[in-house]
């Protein structure tokens, strides 16, 4: 039986945690980590441009690559993750350029597993380009895409428009330096010649990735065969028109010191691309590119890593929502103030790349970042309308919000696709055959609806009133209920994996109206109960993305997805069935004297199979958020979640 006064002191600890993270302006920004290879991408990054040396960064940097290193000799994905050939390769060519002895035993433990699985040529495409970069691989060995693509007309099946946001930002500045193969700098001279097994250098086709078909990879690798032959003869003028429309593209979306995308390897991408024009480093548009790639830096006393992004509006608005459920003078207070941070920061001037398929829409969106306006987001765009309409409810946020809500409506409703659900940027982002060609081996080129995503905008259509018989309610609801799985779980593209998809999922069927009668709640809510751990919480750790997925294995219990499944089972009405309470014993008992609760999971989707993320702030207002909720039905003597999340 769970004690309320404990609890409600260990929602006091946790409250204040939180509000002491708060920025003085507002907001909250956690900092967003991923694996070794972006901290080994920015140190090779400036030894391509040829920079100053940083000797105490990169001695920083190379305690965080060692530290991370895997049991297996190489560098995961994800924490306690199993090898990754293309990490591992970065990790260990970014460590050997600082310095580190190949013969140190660490060095030699992760050549021996690089080797073991064949060597650098095996890597994925973006490594190979960044070893083509530096000498150690011939630009044969890469997949072509001419820079000439960029001038196709937009009906053509392979289209920049026709891929997703990241892939664009990331692509563009990438097809320039393709064309233009300039050599990195590497002033110190280093390679790595070792990593290779003889005869790994020699060219060879492309292999058919795991998500590839073979009909699909036999045609693009054949065409591809055709691209290397054909492309030097390309007239000159072409390819320097293709060239300058790519730097229109990208200056246009340089995005200040935020960066292009917002994110590293596009801004990599893009300072690179400059480089190689021959834009002095002190050239506006080189200069500021070159700046929004060190924002990205986290350096402490003794380690420095680089981040692939940040997220103060997605911290921010989860943080307001966690605060919103505490209630109080003092947490609504904090909630107000994080909402007034985030209202200026809604994109309605710019018409971004969403555009494309919906020239008629309005913008009204929130990016994940400080500022991406070409590129905001359905989710992100989602959670802030919820935490808007529930502090004008019950935070006194008056009518502040009723303009930034009314426009954030209009822009959901006006991307949502025709099978009914929700991408992250793009409205039918569906051309799923382009994740056949030989450059998108990581399977991620595309931005199709998804179920987490669609939940959230579901849950908000229902939280400011919209009923299931509406015509985007209807065709929404019918998409996300075919979505779950047989097992009664739902994918989660974007948080891992399946507990964060349910919990997704749940939240949206509960603001519709369903509780456990309706058998896609039921079966989902069973599932959560069916996989709680023995000490009472829920884990699931980033092996669940792969492709034969055929249930959920057992993983160790962590804060973020305990509360994820607690919000879920309450949303299904569960609040006083077993499972929930021995959940919320888990995160008594699991917090940390200092409020907050310790995590070194990785529970954040950035693709699927290749790129994971761990939120450092998601252990922080995550439990303190499923805590409040499970005081405050307690309280009501109610199993009624009234809110969208």
């Amino acid at each position: 039986m769970i004690d309320i006064s404990m609890l409600e002191a260990d929602i006091q600890r946790a409250t204040e945690a939180l509000l002491r993270q708060q920025r003085q302006d507002g907001h909250w920004v956690f900092e967003l980590e991923a694996d070794a290879t972006i901290p080994s991408e920015y140190v090779l990054l400036r030894q391509y441009l040829g920079e100053p040396d940083a000797p105490e960064l990169e001695r920083k940097i190379g305690v965080y690559l060692r530290r991370i290193q895997g049991d297996h000799g190489g560098w995961p994905l994800f924490h306690d993750g199993a090898f990754d050939l293309s990490a591992s390769v970065k990790a260990y060519f970014c460590l050997k350029m600082i310095g580190d002895d190949p013969q140190a035993p660490h060095m030699v433990r992760a050549r021996a597993a690089i080797l073991a699985q064949g060597g650098a040529a095996k890597a994925n495409v973006f490594t190979r380009i960044l070893l083509a970069q530096f000498g150690e691989l011939s630009w044969n060995h890469v997949p072509t895409m001419p820079v000439e693509m960029i001038l196709l007309p937009r009906w053509f099946p392979i289209h920049l428009s026709r891929m997703s946001y990241w892939a664009r930002t990331v692509i563009v500045p990438l097809l320039v330096l393709a064309a233009l193969r300039r050599r990195a700098r590497n002033p110190r001279k280093i390679g790595i010649p070792e990593l290779f097994a003889e005869p790994s250098r020699k060219v060879t086709r492309e292999r058919a990735a795991t998500h590839q078909k073979r009909a699909w990879a036999l045609f693009f690798n054949g065409l591809d065969w055709v691209l290397k032959r054909v492309e030097p003869l390309w007239p000159k003028s072409m390819r320097r028109r293709a060239i300058d429309r790519c730097v229109a593209f990208v200056s246009e979306r340089l995005n200040g010191e935020d960066g292009l995308g917002a994110i590293y390897p596009a801004m990599a991408n893009s300072v690179m691309m400059f480089d190689a024009l021959g834009y002095p480093p002190e050239h506006p548009l080189r200069a500021i590119a070159r700046r929004s790639v060190e924002k990205l830096l986290v350096i402490r006393e003794e380690e420095a890593y680089c981040q692939p992004c940040v997220s103060p509006v997605w911290d921010t608005a989860l943080a307001v929502h966690a605060m919103l459920e505490v209630g109080g003078e003092k947490a609504d207070e904090a909630a107000r103030h994080g909402l007034e941070w985030l209202k200026p920061l809604q994109e309605l001037e710019v018409k971004g790349d969403w555009a494309e398929r919906r020239p008629d829409v309005r913008p009204g969106g929130w990016a994940f970042q400080y500022r991406n306006a070409h590129y905001p987001d359905l989710d992100d765009t989602a959670v802030v309308v919820m935490a808007m309409d529930r502090a004008r409810r019950e935070a006194a946020g008056g009518k502040a919000y009723d303009e930034p809500v009314s426009r954030a409506v209009e822009w959901t409703v006006g991307l949502q696709s025709q099978n009914g659900g929700w991408g992250a940027f793009d409205a039918d982002n569906v051309d799923l055959y382009l994740n056949n060609i030989p450059f998108a081996d990581h399977g991620a080129l595309l931005d199709p609806p998804t179920a987490d995503v669609s939940a959230r905008c579901i849950s908000m259509l229902a939280q400011l009133g919209q009923t299931p018989e509406s015509p985007q309610m209807k065709a929404a609801l019918a998409y996300l209920e075919r979505d779950q799985e047989a097992d009664g779980s739902w994918f989660g593209r974007w948080g891992v994996n399946y507990i964060y998809g349910t919990w997704s999922a749940l939240c949206a069927l509960n603001a519709a109206g369903f509780d456990g009668a309706r058998p896609s709640v039921r079966k989902a809510a069973d599932w959560l109960i069916a996989i709680q751990n023995a000490d009472g919480g829920w884990g699931e750790d980033c092996t669940s993305y792969k492709l034969d997925y055929k249930g959920h294995e057992p993983a160790p219990s962590n804060a973020s997805q305990t509360a994820w499944a607690l919000l879920g089972l309450m949303a299904a009405g569960e609040a006083d069935h077993p499972a929930v309470e021995r959940g919320i014993g888990y995160l008594s008992r699991t917090q940390t004297k200092d409020g907050l609760w310790s995590q070194d999971a990785y529970t954040g989707g950035g693709f699927p199979r290749v790129f994971y993320l761990r939120y450092h702030g998601y252990p922080n207002f995550f439990p303190l958020w499923a805590l409040a909720r499970y005081r405050n039905l307690k309280r009501a003597n109610s199993r009624r979640v009234a809110y969208g999340m």
